[in-house]
């Protein structure tokens, strides 16, 4: 393979984009989990205060 045709090949290069890509989402899934986790766990300790509350 000449210098010139290595060169001009891109194969690679969209392989990496590819796994740019899918890191990008892969993180922004992980954050929204992570945010919703969150919230989660934050209603159900107020839900589970109140019922708490509630039965005494």
């Amino acid at each position: 393979m000449g210098l010139q045709q290595f060169l001009r090949n891109e194969r690679g290069t969209t392989a990496i984009e590819y796994g740019l890509i899918a890191g990008l989402i892969f993180l922004a899934i992980l954050t929204g989990v992570s945010l919703f986790a969150a919230n989660a766990n934050a209603m159900f300790g107020t839900i589970s205060s109140t019922v708490s509350g509630v039965t005494g």
